[in-house]
């Protein structure tokens, strides 16, 4: 079984890359992104705070509810925002089995242009995110968005996962 963990920040277009790599893999993924398990919670009003520790304990099950799945057998496509040292520390401690880091990167003013064009997200989410993703994860591939389309992001994912060694990780990290 293998885990290929797609970070980025919003707007970045994992979920894009995802989409392409389900219809490209000869085996079977499942794409699990970290946005539907933020959407199952109820929308009570909360303080930042209370935010916060709501996101975090989420984000934890989330990483347990990917290494889950993984441990059964499963082939799985991870589509998270990895903004906190310590849930890139957690992810890492949680994964077992072949996992594959890739980093979705896109420029500043590119993530701004599709998330006003989107709609559905809070304004600046991206930007709030920018400095943050990417410096936790030690990635075994890069893609940008801004200057491939998500199935040649998609397209090299595959040949990576297909024709690489990927990382062996056991209960603790990397082997």
């Amino acid at each position: 079984m293998t885990v290929i963990v797609l970070n980025g920040t919003s707007s970045s277009g994992k979920s894009s890359i995802a989409a392409e790599l389900l219809s490209i893999l000869d085996d079977t993924y499942y794409h699990l992104p970290r946005d539907a398990f933020n959407a199952m919670r109820a929308r009570r009003p909360v303080d930042d705070e209370q935010l916060e520790s709501i996101l975090d304990k989420m984000v934890r099950g989330y990483h347990r509810a990917v290494a889950g799945m993984a441990a059964t057998g499963n082939n799985v496509i991870a589509d998270h925002v990895v903004r906190e040292r310590s849930w890139a520390l957690d992810l890492l401690d949680v994964l077992s089995g072949d996992v594959v880091l890739v980093g979705v990167r896109c420029p500043l003013p590119e993530l701004i242009r599709r998330e006003t064009e989107r709609g559905d997200r809070e304004p600046g989410i991206a930007a709030r995110q920018y400095d943050r993703v990417h410096r936790d994860l030690p990635y075994d591939l890069t893609v940008d968005t801004s200057v491939e389309s998500p199935r040649e992001c998609a397209l090299r994912v595959a040949r990576f996962v297909e024709s690489a060694s990927p990382r062996r990780f056991g209960a603790r990290g990397v082997e």
